[in-house]
C-alpha cells in the first residue's frame, strides 16, 4: 500500500528525536553541528551564526563533504522544521547516528529573538552572473561576497596585467586598481590583450577601465596614473588587500616587495621570458620568504634585457597572468593552498614543462627577517644600477612584463 505523506512524516518522528530552541542552544555549545536545509534565497534573508548550509536538494550530493563524521551530532533546520524532519530522515538511512530536528526551525529561533546574521543581499544580475561560482563548495554565496568586497591592486596593466585584471573582474572582484603611467602602443598588442587597436596612444589604465567595465560593469576600477615610487607606494599599496606584481623591472619589483612587507600585504608575483615564466606569492607574515630572500640585489642591467630586447611569446603572459589570478582569488577566498614558499616555473619548450620549486625564507633577509636592516623603503633605481648578483633564473624571474 502506497504511503501518504503524513505517513512518512509520522514515521520521520518516531525514527528522529525532536529538539527545541533552548535544547538545540546547549548542543551548539556542546559542539554539535546544525545543517541548514533550506533554499538558498531563504539562506540569504537570514540564518543561524553556526549553521552549515545544505540545500535539501544536494543534502545526499553534499553532506558527507560537510560532515564526514556519522557519530557527529547533527541538528537539521529549515524554515518550520518539516523539510528538515525528511532530510534528518534521508541522513538516517545514510548511516548517521545522532540526528536531531529542530522543531519550529529557524523561524521559532527568531521569534525566540536568539541571534542570527544575514548574508550579502545579492542583485539578479550577480545571481546569475556568479551562479557557477555559488555552486562550488569552496566558493559558495559567502566566498562570492569575498570577492565582491575584495580591494586588488595590479602594479602595471601590460602582458601580465592584461589577463590578470581581466580574469579578477569575471570573478566579481569588487574593486580593482592599477598602477601605470604608459600608454598603448602597436607593439604592445602582440601580449597585452586588454587593449585594442584603436586604443594606441591611450592611457593603458584607461584603455584597461574600458575592457574591465565592458566585461563587468559594477566593478570598481581605481586608476592610479603614476609611476610608483619610495613617495607614494605606501599610500597607494595600503589601501588593498591584495597586491599583484605584473611590473617589468628591477626597481618596481624591489619597491613593491619592500612596501608590502611593510605594510604586510600578500604580494602575488609573476614574470615572463620568452618561452619562460613563473608565479609565486610572497608574503612573510604568514611565514614566507619575500623577494629580496631569493634576489637580495638586483642583476646587472646587461643581464635583464627588456621585452624589446629578448622578446617573449605572446600567449605565455596569458598563462602566468592567470595562475596570478587564481593565486589572488585563492587569499581573497581563503582556499586551498596558496604558493607562499613554493614557485610554480614554466619552461614551455622543455618536455617537463612545469615544475613546482620551493622558495626557502633568508632569514638574514635584510627586509623580512626577524632583525632586518632595511626598514623602510629606499632611493630603489639607485640601488639598482649598483647590484651585481643574479643568476640566470633570477634574469629570467625579474625579466619584463610588458
Amino acid at each position: 500500500m502506497a504511503k501518504t505523506s503524513k505517513n512518512i512524516l509520522d514515521e520521520a518522528r518516531g525514527a528522529i528525536r525532536q529538539i527545541d530552541t533552548e535544547q538545540a542552544r546547549t548542543m551548539l555549545d556542546q559542539g554539535a553541528m546544525v545543517i541548514d536545509v533550506r533554499e538558498s534565497d531563504e539562506w540569504r534573508q537570514g540564518h543561524i551564526p553556526q549553521a552549515v548550509f545544505v540545500p535539501r536538494g544536494f543534502l545526499e550530493l553534499r553532506i558527507e563533504e560537510k560532515a564526514p563524521d556519522h557519530k557527529q551530532p547533527i541538528i537539521l533546520q529549515c524554515a518550520s522544521g518539516t523539510r528538515s524532519l525528511l532530510a534528518a530522515r534521508t541522513l538516517h538511512e545514510m548511516g548517521y547516528e545522532n540526528l536531531y530536528n529542530l522543531t519550529g526551525g529557524f523561524n521559532g529561533w527568531k521569534d525566540k529573538g536568539l541571534p542570527w546574521i544575514a548574508d550579502r543581499q545579492f542583485t539578479q544580475d550577480e545571481i546569475t552572473r556568479y551562479s557557477r561560482h555559488f555552486v562550488i563548495p569552496e566558493v559558495g554565496e559567502k566566498g562570492q561576497a569575498k570577492l565582491l568586497e575584495a580591494k586588488v591592486l595590479l602594479i602595471g596593466m601590460g602582458a601580465l596585467g592584461s589577463p590578470t585584471a581581466l580574469y579578477l573582474a569575471a570573478a566579481g572582484v569588487g574593486t580593482i586598481g592599477m598602477v601605470d603611467f604608459d600608454v598603448v602602443d602597436l607593439s604592445n598588442l602582440q601580449r597585452q590583450i586588454i587593449h585594442t587597436t584603436d586604443r594606441v596612444g591611450m592611457p593603458k589604465t584607461e584603455s584597461a577601465e574600458k575592457s574591465i567595465k565592458a566585461l563587468n560593469p559594477a566593478v570598481r576600477v581605481n586608476r592610479h596614473d603614476v609611476r610608483l615610487s619610495s613617495e607614494n607606494a605606501m599610500e597607494i599599496i595600503g589601501a588593498y588587500d591584495v597586491v599583484i606584481n605584473c611590473g617589468d623591472n628591477f626597481p618596481t619589483r624591489y619597491l613593491v616587495n619592500d612596501a608590502c612587507v611593510l605594510s604586510k600585504k600578500p604580494l602575488v608575483d609573476g614574470a615572463i621570458f620568452r618561452f619562460e615564466g613563473n608565479a609565486t606569492v610572497f608574503h612573510p607574515d604568514k611565514g614566507g620568504p619575500c623577494y629580496r630572500c631569493l634576489y637580495p640585489e638586483p642583476a646587472p642591467p646587461d643581464m635583464a634585457p627588456s621585452c624589446a630586447e629578448a622578446g617573449v611569446l605572446g600567449a605565455l603572459p596569458g598563462l602566468i597572468g592567470s595562475i596570478e589570478a587564481l593565486e589572488a582569488i585563492k587569499l581573497i577566498l581563503g582556499a586551498g593552498e596558496s604558493l607562499i614558499g613554493r614557485m610554480v616555473y614554466f619552461d614551455t619548450l622543455s618536455k617537463d614543462y612545469v615544475r613546482v620549486l620551493k622558495v626557502p625564507r633568508d632569514p638574514k633577509c635584510p627586509v623580512c627577517s626577524e632583525h632586518p636592516t632595511q626598514k623602510g623603503l629606499i632611493d630603489y633605481e639607485a640601488f639598482c644600477g649598483l647590484g651585481s648578483a643574479a643568476t640566470a633564473n633570477g634574469v629570467a624571474h625579474a625579466a619584463a612584463g610588458r
